[in-house]
């Protein structure tokens, strides 16, 4: 694999928070969060003067060009609804394509016995929960590369880190709260590899505010050697994302990044992590499948591709970049397009969303919906806006929800292979210009509810151009 580290500037990180993801029309008042995108990330360099807002200039575009390549969008060199909502997710500031270098060659640490030290700490964090999530995001990278860590008091560490306010005296000011959240610094001598985060930003052990460890883990990527990756799945991806302490493992990816700087681990196993999946890997199954405002959604672990019927590319998230509350492994979900609203299900709960914020009150138990308490779990579920019924597959068997009434309709569950034919268990369904699609495994059925029958049979990625 390559080395990711080529033209590193010596800022490696400043993540900045910039909004919701929401999709948004690129309208004229999008143009200077453009600029700004290109002109931090891609290296555009732009003159203070309103012809920017007049048309795309060719420099403009073949940086737009850059950026949705990298993005894995569609490469038009034009603004669009993709690329402005790419650009308003919350992300990491160091340029994706770097066009500086200030210190030479790739630089890394010359010694593998490293130390750190805490300046300070958050108020908003108990001192020892701060000291655990930096300890953790220390554990990241040294579970996998002959790399050790040690904490010291007082004096000069190799690795410094601190909580700082707007301008810091680094040359890289802070600008208060949902700004840039923090910033780290390559190897090397003085201030190379200290960590600085934003104090006005809310630090927390889980996800109400920002993860101290997800974003220190990231920054001490940085701080090693690593620059970004276009793994959607890395934690080296510039988009920040939450991810449950307690659940994480380093994707391999950034281990193939980092053992590529420092060689492989002392353990006798040599560790291993998750990788993305391949859009078009033809042993690709589905957790769910969903429509949400004429886009489709499809899920996987932790994972969500994005497609619009009309559009070629797909394109690849973390759930928790949209709904940072929701767990890994939603197992079922459909769109309620009277309430604009989006319910997805795991094991025995469900979860009721107003864009990417849960309404209140949930999640609630599944059968409050009218299941009875043998059901454990919902295999998958599907809407029909034109009658306002929802149906959910459990097993062999299916209900009609009725959305209006909130209630069950009576004489469910029937027997899918009654209605549906011999399918099998059915993992997701969701409903499109009018036919219902099935989801078994690596295969589809798409089913016409007019006539009662199987228009065909097609592979589960078929929605991809594979």
């Amino acid at each position: 694999m390559p080395v990711r580290m080529k033209s590193l500037p010596l800022l490696l990180l400043a993540c900045a928070a910039l909004s919701s993801a929401a999709p948004v029309a690129p309208e004229v008042d999008t143009t200077m969060l453009v600029e700004g995108y290109l002109r931090n990330f891609y290296s555009l360099e732009t003159e203070l003067h309103p012809s920017f807002k007049r048309k795309i200039t060719d420099s403009v575009s073949e940086k737009l060009k850059k950026m949705q390549s990298f993005f894995g969008l569609k490469v038009t060199g034009k603004l669009n609804n993709e690329t402005v909502e790419m650009m308003k997710q919350p992300r990491c500031g160091v340029p994706d394509i770097g066009e500086y270098v200030l210190i030479d060659g790739n630089p890394k640490w010359t010694r593998n016995d490293l130390t750190y030290r805490i300046i300070n700490r958050t108020p908003d964090m108990r001192p020892a929960d701060v000291d655990e999530a930096i300890k953790q995001a220390f554990e990241v990278w040294s579970n996998v590369v002959p790399l050790t860590f040690r904490r010291i008091e007082d004096g000069a560490a190799d690795i410094m880190m601190s909580f700082q306010y707007r301008d810091h005296g680094d040359g890289y000011p802070f600008y208060g709260p949902h700004g840039t959240l923090a910033h780290a610094f390559q190897p090397g001598p003085r201030i190379g590899g200290d960590v600085h985060f934003d104090e006005e930003e809310t630090w927390t052990k889980y996800n109400r505010g920002y993860s101290l460890f997800i974003v220190a883990a990231h920054e001490l990527g940085h701080s090693l050697g690593l620059a970004h990756s276009p793994d959607p799945g890395s934690l080296m991806y510039p988009n920040y994302a939450y991810r449950d302490t307690k659940e994480f493992h380093l994707p391999q990816d950034d281990i193939n990044g980092i053992q590529a700087i420092y060689g492989q681990s002392l353990q006798p196993v040599q560790p291993t992590g998750p990788s993305t999946p391949g859009t078009c890997d033809p042993n690709l199954s589905f957790d769910a499948v969903a429509t949400l405002r004429g886009e489709m959604l499809f899920f996987k672990g932790r994972y969500l591709w994005r497609k619009h019927p009309q559009i070629r590319e797909t394109e690849i998230n973390l759930i928790s970049q949209f709904w940072p509350t929701l767990p890994a492994g939603i197992q079922a979900a459909y769109e309620n397009v009277e309430k604009d609203q989006f319910v997805l299900f795991k094991e025995d709960k469900y979860w009721v969303f107003k864009e990417s914020n849960v309404v209140h009150g949930y999640p609630k138990r599944i059968h409050q919906l009218g299941f009875p308490k043998t059901v454990k779990r919902i295999n998958a579920a599907f809407s029909d806006k034109n009658t306002g019924k929802t149906y959910f597959f459990v097993a062999n068997k299916y209900w009609s929800y009725d959305e209006r009434r909130q209630s069950m309709d009576k004489g469910y569950p029937r027997k899918i292979i009654k209605d549906f034919g011999k399918i099998g268990q059915i993992d997701a369904a969701f409903q499109h210009n009018g036919y219902i699609y099935l989801f078994h495994g690596t295969k589809q059925t798409q089913f016409d509810p007019n006539t009662k029958q199987v228009v065909r049979v097609l592979k589960s990625t078929s929605w991809f151009g594979c």
